[in-house]
């Protein structure tokens, strides 16, 4: 073999390993991301069963409703724009409550989100960044001017 051949079968065992090594990192990343959705993008967007997703906005009031076993809930997020109807099995964390910013992560099935994760605000000023801006797209943002 002469010594062109040989870096030229370098150069292409280098680039095919390459190739593959990429490739297993967008495999990771596809399985990993999660996509972040107010409300109102939710009722424009078209998902498939198995998309795990995250929506965030407000538990509007009077919606959550706890089912007679104790542990599964229903309730609403809101952008004060649209409305998502969402169903939790599990513990609600302490800082759940209507009016309050929350985050759900799960999965759309037919017209209600299937949340496996439910993440509440922190304290009484604090308002996850997505929820946030999702609620300043959507011009119905209260919030403090000095937080923008």
């Amino acid at each position: 073999m002469k010594r062109k051949q040989r870096r030229l079968l370098f150069v292409g065992a280098g680039m095919a390993a390459l190739g593959i090594a990429a490739a297993l990192v967008l495999l990771a990343f596809d399985d990993n991301l999660v996509f972040f959705f107010s409300p109102t993008e939710v009722q424009a967007h078209e998902f498939s069963p198995d998309q795990r997703v995250r929506i965030g906005g407000l538990v509007e009031e009077g919606s959550v409703v706890r089912e007679s076993d104790g542990l599964n809930y229903r309730f609403n997020i809101t952008d004060l724009s649209n409305i998502v109807a969402v169903r939790y099995s599990g513990v609600l964390p302490d800082l759940f409550d209507e009016g309050q910013g929350v985050v759900a992560e799960g999965h759309m099935q037919g017209g209600t989100f299937q949340a496996v994760e439910i993440l509440a605000k922190h304290d009484e000023n604090y308002m996850p960044r997505e929820v946030a801006e999702a609620l300043k797209a959507s011009g119905q943002w209260q919030g403090d001017e000095a937080e923008e």
